[in-house]
């Protein structure tokens, strides 16, 4: 079982369920470990003390918060737990709020799961969640974790409860220096645009299927595997990208559609353009008459 990251308790109101958090999510990343080019011996780093060259252990080590160059001052795990701040043990709710109306950029790293602690925990964390679940609302929740207050979503997940970490409003960016120059996009090319999302869409991640496998890792797998093996590492298939930009987005569009479509074993789909200029289109059938009823009154004449 995971070791929890926080002990405490969810507040909202007169409301207390005593909860423990763990870790929502786990690495699959590759590890690698540095070392020596000439010998292939393992680097290792050591936490060496600068007064007395001393080689120190994690319990030789504490914490302090440097005021100057010349002055630190130390902060001890009894400070932390003594700070007079309501969310050091707590999971404060201060509102709630329509989950659609957060923007996605807002959520931060942390996703944790909210463990009820003891029966007695059971009743008020099933209330709170079936409420949340009913209303379709999440909670805004402070809480101290890893040495910081942190904002976060509380919401529910199947038959538990998970917090998702936010970032703070001064910590995201203005997106306003990355837009592009205004460019005009046609009524032809979005509908083709939306064509392909169409194609595209699933209802949820899980249709995806082995879509959402990790490829890469896989690979680099096979890379380490043959090399300790000492054999060549297996091909992976794929297919090459394209050599150089496409200019014609209307013809990327169909083309994109119909592999889409391809690919689902759908029966292939065009996006069909409209005409780029309708009135000259329809003065042409006008000019032809004019040209009958001028070559007709000329063969009356030399009947004549």
């Amino acid at each position: 079982m995971p070791r929890p990251m926080f002990s405490g308790a969810i507040s909202f109101g007169l409301v207390t369920v005593p909860i423990t958090l763990e870790t929502a999510v786990e690495s699959h990343d590759v590890h690698f470990r540095q070392v020596h080019l000439e010998d292939g011996g393992r680097v290792r780093y050591q936490k060496r003390c600068e007064i007395d060259g001393e080689i120190l252990t994690e319990d030789d080590i504490g914490r302090a918060y440097e005021v100057t160059k010349d002055q630190l001052v130390p902060v001890t795990d009894e400070d932390l737990a003594q700070m007079p701040l309501p969310t050091a043990k707590a999971i404060e709710i201060v509102a709630f709020i329509d989950a659609d109306s957060i923007d996605p950029v807002s959520y931060g790293a942390g996703d944790y799961y909210v463990r009820a602690s003891g029966p007695v925990a059971a009743k008020p964390y099933t209330l709170l969640r079936q409420a949340l679940d009913r209303t379709e609302r999440v909670a805004v929740a402070k809480y101290a974790l890893r040495g910081r207050e942190r904002l976060g979503l509380l919401r529910p997940l199947g038959d538990a409860l998970v917090v998702q970490g936010l970032h703070w409003g001064d910590e995201i960016r203005s997106p306003a220096e990355l837009a592009p120059p205004e460019t005009d996009v046609t009524e032809q090319e979005i509908k083709g645009a939306l064509a392909l999302m169409d194609t595209m869409a699933v209802e949820h991640l899980d249709d995806l299927g082995d879509t959402l496998t990790d490829h890469y890792t896989e690979a680099l797998i096979e890379v380490i595997n043959a090399k300790a093996e000492h054999r060549t590492p297996a091909l992976v298939e794929g297919e090459e990208a394209p050599a150089a930009p496409v200019v014609d987005l209307m013809a990327a569009l169909e083309a994109s559609v119909a592999k889409a479509r391809e690919d689902r074993g759908e029966t292939p789909a065009t996006v069909h353009t409209m005409p780029k200029n309708k009135a000259r289109t329809k003065k042409a059938p006008a000019k032809k008459t004019a040209a009958k009823k001028t070559a007709t009154a000329s063969r009356r004449k030399k009947s004549a």
